[in-house]
């Protein structure tokens, strides 16, 4: 290749590392600021619903909740409040508690008994996996609908108890989620919803989530021992698949005060409509910013190789 030719094309190839090298680190960077976390077990609505759900996305309370949103509920990890500093209640109006008085988010504040639902038991231990693609300290605050609890009406604050039944501060995430247990109540029956707020302390922002779980009729305590395991057993192929070799799930000090745990087979499972979703987001490397990510190393690869070819262009 002639001397001028060379020149000229390494002149070229520098020129379009030059301009498209920050664009593509840029979105790199910049891809993941969008994106945050939500209950993946119990699953929650906006995730359940969203384009990540599976099979419950599908079900009859999500195509409704879709159409009454306007769009899909593509951004399930970024339902958020800026400057709320606990006052939720004052906050969050009455009808509005699962959107967070988000009009993007507003198809999740329908009043139905057919959202997608986890199976749980009175007195039972909860397993919480909070699936979080930015990570952030902060208080989790559980909170568990009255007994008598209508899901044919919106979601009010009356309708849940004025404090939380559990709170978990600062948990370590770990393959993508916060992982942590709780002791349910042990007076609820029938449909409830388990609402969950999670209070930065590193940012400014609060995240809010509805989880419709559903309690045996008639149950009123926890199960022997011998229930529970056999309920454990029957209910592992069913549930959100996690991270092999994961440790044991640790019991839970104090049902007002309870410490993050390890990841394990949760002892929930989806009962409406047919299917579990499966929380593919938990494992590493997985989750929204997972494509952005792939993004950064393909924009690193034309970078390198843009490199390589003009020293080796200047060489000839």
């Amino acid at each position: 290749m002639p001397r001028t030719t060379a020149h000229r094309t390494a002149a070229l190839a520098t020129t379009a590392i030059t301009a498209l090298g920050p664009l593509l680190l840029g979105l790199w960077a910049a891809g993941p600021a969008r994106a945050h976390g939500a209950p993946t077990d119990p699953v929650s609505r906006v995730y359940a619903c969203s384009p990540d759900g599976g099979a419950p996305s599908r079900s009859t309370a999500c195509r409704a909740a879709v159409a009454a949103n306007g769009g899909p509920f593509t951004a399930w990890d970024n339902l958020r409040v800026a400057n709320v500093n606990g006052r939720d209640r004052q906050t969050i109006a009455d009808g509005q508690l699962c959107s967070g008085g988000l009009s993007s988010y507003r198809g999740l504040d329908l009043a139905r008994s057919d959202w997608p639902s986890t199976r749980l038991t009175p007195g039972g231990t909860l397993r919480m996996t909070y699936v979080t693609t930015i990570p952030h300290t902060g208080t989790f605050k559980l909170y568990l609908t009255k007994q008598g609890y209508d899901p044919s009406q919106p979601l009010t604050w009356d309708d849940l108890p004025t404090r939380p039944f559990a709170e978990v501060r600062d948990p370590a995430p770990a393959n993508g989620a916060y992982r942590f247990t709780a002791k349910l109540p042990a007076d609820r029956t029938g449909r409830q919803v388990l609402y969950t707020v999670w209070q930065n302390s590193g940012t400014p922002d609060t995240y809010y989530s509805c989880s419709d779980v559903v309690f045996p009729e008639g149950a009123s305590k926890a199960p022997s021992p011998s229930a529970s395991r056999a309920s454990a057993a029957s209910s592992a192929a069913a549930a959100p698949k996690r991270p092999s070799g994961s440790p044991s799930v640790s019991a839970v000090p104090t049902p007002a005060e309870v410490a993050p745990a390890a990841a394990a087979p949760s002892s929930a499972t989806a009962v409406a409509p047919a299917g579990t979703p499966v929380a593919s987001t938990t494992g590493a490397g997985s989750g929204p910013s997972a494509p952005v990510l792939a993004g950064g190393a393909a924009a690193v690869l034309v970078l390198t190789g843009g490199a390589a070819l003009v020293l080796r262009l200047r060489r000839r």
